[in-house]
């Protein structure tokens, strides 16, 4: 799980292998596998960041750069 923040400041854990795409509308919007959007204040940078973090921490991906 990657730790992100929404726009009102909540801090939450999402499971990145749910995320079908991301947009920068220009805030951050993730969209779920499930169609649901999350809109969070990291950059997709950052979040992409924590998906490749992630991946390595659990052996998924080792040569994901």
């Amino acid at each position: 799980m990657i730790q992100l923040t929404r726009l009102n400041e909540v801090v939450f854990f999402l499971n990145p292998h749910q995320i079908e795409y991301m947009e920068a509308n220009p805030d951050t919007t993730l969209v779920m596998l499930s169609g649901k959007r999350i809109v969070v204040k990291e950059s997709i940078d950052e979040v992409r960041k924590r998906i490749v973090e992630y991946r390595r921490l659990i052996g998924a991906f080792k040569n994901e750069e």
